[in-house]
């Protein structure tokens, strides 16, 4: 019979578990559930033999049922400037990218939600993979505690300061294993992180940026990457499924439910969005809800059809907006040289997908 995978379970579901197929009463149930959990997500315990202060028949009986087993990792690429980028291998051999990019004494986790992507957006790397399959909750989970582990950090204050849901896939085509993973981060008997430190970012998927916000609630980051449709769906094709009028619509729902602004990410691409003509109906979009926009340099990438703006095209750009009373930043690349930056993540699982789907 397969066992249960620990990182699959929500505080709650555990403490069913453990009362159901252990047959312990409402109190002891509650209590060990406590504790494990607390060993495994307070204090970076990943083996059971070494959960203190558990009678060894109940281990014993814990092994039979639940596996901790984590993920591995396949490799591991550090960049001149300190990011880090984990290819993990998943239990059915397929590769997912983590990446950790500091600021500082802490840091930034980016984790993925799928194997590839189906969103196809012609300036992501990601988008040129094929889509595999959605990741579980437990293999989202694992991603966060395998960096916590590689980072040591499992003191009081965090090394993983922030975690945003940046990296391969699209994590509302996910939804559900999206939403379960953040409610266990967010469990303040375990890894405790707040709504504020979790962003969740998706190319505009209405439907489920309704759902979001009132199911998820964290952050929201939309990859807008251009003002106005008949550019958008040049470089994102789902934008012929949901119109910059629906996201406007979605995203200004979800910025009244969460009293937050929504960070628009857009990626700056040499004469295709990057004009003062596109600047100024970005100005005119950001006026319609609460939003703040980070501008990200391109990250080229092998066999690219686009090239970044050049220095003085993104300084235009970037005055133009902030003169308009709105907030901006600009996000300086990191990881480029580990294909670890926004945009370049792919690994080689569609490989496995069609020898699977051949065999």
């Amino acid at each position: 019979m397969e066992k249960n995978n620990f990182y699959d379970f929500q505080y709650d579901e555990l403490k069913s578990f453990l009362a159901l197929d252990l047959n312990l009463d409402k109190k002891k149930s509650s209590m060990r559930a406590n504790q494990i959990w607390k060993f495994i997500y307070k204090n970076g315990v990943s083996q059971i033999d070494n959960f203190k202060n558990l009678p060894k028949e109940f281990k014993e009986n814990i092994k039979k049922k639940i596996t901790f087993n984590r993920d591995t990792i396949q490799e591991k690429k550090k960049s001149l400037d300190g990011t880090i980028k984990w290819l993990l291998k998943l239990k059915d051999g397929n590769l997912v990218e983590t990446v950790y990019i500091p600021f500082g004494k802490t840091g930034t986790l980016c984790v993925s939600s799928q194997v590839g992507c189906t969103l196809n957006c012609k300036f992501c790397h990601t988008g040129t993979q094929m889509m595999v399959r959605n990741l579980e909750t437990s293999e989202i989970i694992q991603q966060i505690l395998i960096a916590k582990d590689e980072l040591e950090d499992w003191k009081i204050e965090k090394k993983i300061r922030n975690i945003v849901y940046m990296g391969m896939g699209e994590p509302f085509y996910n939804f559900e294993n999206v939403k379960k993973s953040i409610l266990i981060l967010k469990n303040k008997e375990g890894l405790d992180y707040g709504p504020k430190r979790i962003t969740v970012s998706t190319a505009g998927v209405s439907p489920e940026i309704y759902l979001a916000a009132n199911e998820i609630k964290t952050c929201l980051a939309l990859s807008l990457h251009a003002p106005t449709d008949d550019i958008r769906e040049k470089i994102m094709p789902i934008n012929k499924k949901y119109n910059i009028a629906d996201l406007i619509k979605s995203c200004s729902e979800y910025a009244k439910v969460n009293k937050e602004k929504i960070f628009l990410e857009y990626v700056l691409l040499k004469n295709i969005n990057d004009s003062e003509a596109c600047a100024k109906n970005l100005i005119k979009l950001m006026g319609k809800f609460p939003c703040k926009l980070n501008l990200i340099e391109f990250n080229a990438w092998p066999g690219v059809n686009y090239e970044p703006s050049n220095k003085e095209t993104i300084d235009k750009f970037f005055n133009l907006i902030k003169q308009s009373g709105n907030i901006v930043t600009l996000r300086k690349s990191k990881g480029g040289d580990i294909l670890g930056a926004c945009g370049q993540l792919k690994t080689e699982s569609e490989k496995i997908r069609e020898s699977l789907k051949n065999n």
